[in-house]
């Protein structure tokens, strides 16, 4: 079952608590780790302090970010603010590209030069607790975002789910090393942390330009706008074409040309224009609507709209 969205009113104040709970519980992963990472000498556990440090870096960008997209419009940005967070999701992913290449350097020298590790038990302990806790955050971070349409919680519930993945990963190493007596076990799996988290930056940068380069919305949700429009045949609306529908951070933009019936007075057509942009806003949480009028002999072949049509199938538009 899909997450409720909730009130886009409501959105910043749930995003900000939802990043302080991210950056505060990487802060404590982060400390235990390194003194995990030292005691015992393990470059995988030393490589997921450095996983935790891109997180909370990560994190912090992610707090700041939200806060300053929830801004209003102003004179030099009379959009908003809302790419911000797009924005805020790249650079994301590109720190976490820059954590594996450092994991995976160090787990190349230590497999070239060889090293010791010792006291696994405690390591394994703070790796556990370390899973067991990103999993949670991660869970949570994931609902709020769905809920409040956030790209940068996504991404951050991205960086943890790989985080708690990895975790999982370095548990094992541990448990063999300790098993086996094999050191060569331990930079191995470091390796295959700092592969899991190249792909997840990857991921997180292609989702985030595919919004900064205002890829159009998906199917689904062009669907839901162009059955609102058709809905109104019964209020004059005759045809529409030139639709076009982005998103920026949790808010969509949407401008469309409306056909109006011949005789359709300019007051008329206005009122029925803002009832149309409340309709969409309403079925799509968080989207401005910008509608172009035209008289009906503007109406393009194949995109008419009948009284009767109401509900029915919505005509294909051109782009």
């Amino acid at each position: 079952m899909a997450d409720a969205l909730i009130a886009v009113e409501d959105r910043p104040a749930v995003k900000r608590r939802a990043a302080l709970l991210s950056v505060g519980s990487n802060t404590l992963l982060i400390l235990l780790k390194v003194v995990a990472g030292t005691v015992t000498g393990s470059v995988s556990i030393l490589s997921e302090a450095m996983h935790s440090s891109v997180d909370l870096i990560a994190s912090i960008i992610a707090f700041f970010s939200i806060r300053k997209a929830d801004e209003p419009a102003d004179e030099d940005h009379p959009w908003g603010h809302a790419k911000v967070e797009n924005l805020a999701a790249a650079i994301e992913g590109m720190l976490i590209l820059l954590g594996s290449a450092i994991i995976a350097f160090e787990a190349i020298r230590r497999l070239a030069i060889g090293a010791e590790v010792e006291h696994l038990g405690f390591g394994m302990a703070v790796i556990g607790v370390s899973m067991v806790t990103n999993v949670v955050i991660s869970h949570y971070l994931h609902r709020k975002a769905r809920e409040t349409e956030s790209p940068a919680l996504e991404a951050d519930a991205s960086h943890l789910r790989t985080d708690a993945f990895t975790s999982g990963g370095v548990f094992v190493g541990l448990t063999l090393t300790e098993v086996t007596g094999a050191t060569w076990i331990d930079p191995v799996v470091a390796l295959l942390v700092a592969t899991a988290i190249l792909w997840t930056g990857l991921s997180i940068i292609t989702r985030s330009g595919r919004m900064l380069v205002d890829e159009a919305l998906p199917g689904a949700e062009l669907d839901a706008i162009r059955e609102e429009i058709v809905a109104f045949g019964t209020r004059d609306v005759r045809g529409f074409h030139k639709l076009r529908a982005r998103r920026a951070g949790s808010r969509r933009y949407v401008d469309l040309h409306v056909q109006f019936a011949a005789g359709t007075t300019l007051e008329a057509a206005h009122d029925t224009a803002h009832a149309l942009q409340d309709a969409i806003a309403e079925r799509l949480p968080g989207t401005d609507v910008l509608i172009h009028l035209e008289p009906e002999d503007k109406v393009l072949p194949g995109t008419e709209i009948r009284p009767d049509s109401a509900g029915s199938r919505p005509p294909t538009t051109p782009r």
